[in-house]
């Protein structure tokens, strides 16, 4: 088992180490405190060699056990990880975290079992819910503390866009990328979406980057989303369903129902969402504003224990054994051959080829204020708001990108120096500093 990943997934082929577990995978699942140790190891070994290259040499040179015995001579491991228990006292400890059984949730899902929660004291319940609309009121009626959104609602809850305000904070990214447009097999001859007119697609919600990137693709096409085909909202565990029973042509969603649409031989993969635009957000990880501000010390606890998921979710050695951790009833309810499609990017399309796409989805946690920005121009874009739109206000009180920053740092992950970045979609730049000029250039747009 490779000493910097201990969620090694060969390790279930060998047994447990310490002889009481089934397998290794199962030992490490539950030594969180081994988890914390390895993150501040490799925090200390970064600090003292920042080079990759020079990092790997001093390891094969002296060996990894007499590295770490070395480096433990000098560095107060045990006091630096007293100090990574020493928190603030937590406001709240029994929290309940709102989730929908998708793939874009594996962090905040897998923070469970990994013991991430307990490990920073906090006691969280994770709700499995049926759908968007449900999350928002849960998260606004405050039955929820914190929740799985997708990467547009905190905005639109804040804006008080589809519903009354409720300001909302976007702590985390959940994942980049992790969607693609999937059409029933009966399609299967009409790849040109000039050939669209008249389809009935469904999308998970409103206000969602699946709604937003579906009518970009329609457009670019020279098909008007509002006038040219039929958008529908349905939860993303019915999609499949109704994509069988010929309720629609297609849809614009989150994985693993892509490719469980393949596996059901109910649709096809037409188009990956990264093939649209590669980096894009998906879901977030959302809190209340007001819970910040009451539960300063477990917002941060909470953030740590999501954070050092994201960093296990990253890292594409771990993604089989998080496959196999999703799949059950309580989790996401997929067959773990779907998950691992997913996770690790081989998959079968529908159409008789095996793809790979390592790229597929992403755990990249940074909530770019640029993300925002674009978001933001859609929604001007297909009038969700009117008027003067406040990018960069709006983008700064709704993404927490210094919080991120800050607590990334305090994890050991590094987070990029800028607030802001460039992006390509479908070949036309998207440059956050001429955004209003972005959200007017477009041919097929509201009036």
């Amino acid at each position: 088992m490779s000493l910097n990943n201990p969620f090694d997934p060969d390790s279930t082929l060998t047994g447990c180490s310490c002889g009481r577990h089934a397998s290794q995978a199962e030992h490490e699942l539950a030594d969180a405190e081994a988890l914390n140790r390895r993150v501040i190891q490799s925090t200390v070994m970064r600090a003292l060699f920042p080079q990759d290259a020079e990092r790997r040499r001093f390891l094969r040179t002296v060996g990894a056990s007499t590295a770490w015995a070395a480096i433990s001579s000098i560095i107060p491991f045990g006091t630096l990880e007293a100090m990574a228990q020493d928190k603030g006292s937590l406001e709240k400890k029994e929290l309940k975290v709102g989730f929908i059984p998708i793939t874009c949730a594996s962090p905040l899902i897998m923070a469970d079992p990994l013991g991430l929660y307990r490990r920073e004291g906090l006691d969280v319940t994770l709700m499995k819910t049926a759908g968007w609309a449900l999350i928002r009121d849960k998260v606004t009626n405050r039955e929820y503390d914190a929740s799985h959104m997708l990467a547009p609602m905190p905005l639109a809850m804040s804006l008080g866009v589809g519903s009354n305000p409720a300001p909302t904070n976007v702590m985390t990214i959940q994942n980049i990328n992790g969607q693609a447009i999937t059409l029933a097999m009966k399609h299967k001859d009409k790849r040109d979406p000039k050939d669209w007119k008249g389809f009935r697609f469904a999308i998970p919600f409103e206000f969602s980057m699946h709604n937003f990137l579906l009518r970009y693709y329609l457009a670019e096409h020279g098909l008007d989303p509002d006038t040219d085909v039929q958008l529908r909202v349905v939860p993303p565990p019915e999609m499949v369903a109704n994509l069988r029973a010929g309720n629609i042509d297609g849809f614009l969603g989150p994985d693993p129902v892509n490719q469980r649409a393949v596996f059901d031989e109910a649709g096809f993969i037409h188009i990956l969402s990264r093939e649209i635009w590669d980096g894009h957000p998906c879901c977030s990880f959302a809190v209340p504003t007001e819970f910040i501000r009451q539960n300063p010390n477990t917002f941060a606890a909470l953030y740590r224990a999501v954070l050092n998921a994201a960093a296990m979710a990253r890292d594409a050695k771990n993604r089989p054994l998080m496959a196999e951790v999703l799949a059950p009833a309580n989790y996401l309810n997929q067959p773990k051959a779907v998950l691992e499609q997913v996770l690790t990017g081989r998959f079968a399309d529908g159409l008789g080829n095996v793809r790979n796409v390592p790229e597929r989805v992403d755990y990249d946690p940074f909530p770019w204020y640029s993300m925002a920005y674009w978001i933001l121009s859609q929604m001007k874009r297909w009038g969700y708001v009117k008027g003067d739109v406040r990018y960069k206000d709006i983008a700064e009180k709704v993404y927490l990108l210094t919080d991120a920053r800050r607590h990334m740092a305090a994890v050991g992950m590094a987070a990029p120096r800028d607030n802001s970045r460039k992006a390509v979609i479908m070949g036309k730049e998207f440059d956050p500093a001429r955004v209003e000029a972005y959200a007017n250039s477009f041919a097929i747009r509201k009036a």
